[in-house]
């Protein structure tokens, strides 16, 4: 499937595949939630808890790029070499984190990340080299990362480890 270029395209694919994964995680049992091997060590609780993790940092850089600031990405300290320490960041810091509290953070901050992708009109939101923050991508580019793809990611990786595969 070819990714969003428009505003309209973008929200839908965002709203199906959200709803997608919604759907693979209300089919593994409750008592498997937390359990390891949704990706590798990550359980379903964890993917959640990355994906909410990185809707965060996408509101943080439209945040510090709307004000005309250019924000440390992907995350301060971390440069997009570095992404698998700052996952394993991000797991060590909400792997305590309640299934409750993880799943409430994401349904959020999917709703105010959709928001800021609302607010923008095409085609700005798809326009390369639009806003100095986004340097030779556009924010829609980094929203598509952020959402769409990543659910699909998690999506599959959820419905193999239901599967026991």
């Amino acid at each position: 499937m070819a990714r969003p270029t428009t505003q309209p395209e973008l929200l839908e694919r965002m709203a199906a595949e959200y709803e997608r994964l919604r759907m693979e995680i209300e089919a593994v049992e409750s008592g498997r939630l937390e359990a390891p091997g949704a990706c590798n060590e990550w359980s379903v609780k964890d993917l959640l808890a990355h994906l909410n993790a990185w809707h965060e940092m996408f509101l943080g850089w439209e945040v510090e790029g709307r004000a005309g600031r250019k924000p440390e990405m992907p995350a301060p300290g971390f440069g997009w070499g570095d992404t698998p320490a700052l996952n394993a960041a991000i797991w060590e810091r909400t792997r305590d984190d309640s299934w409750e509290d993880v799943a409430a953070r994401l349904d959020d901050s999917y709703r105010r990340v959709r928001s800021v992708i609302e607010s923008y009109e095409d085609p700005a939101l798809f326009e390369k080299r639009r806003f100095a923050w986004t340097g030779s991508t556009s924010v829609g580019s980094y929203a598509v990362s952020a959402t769409s793809s990543h659910y699909d990611w998690a999506r599959k990786l959820i419905r193999k480890f239901r599967m026991g595969s």
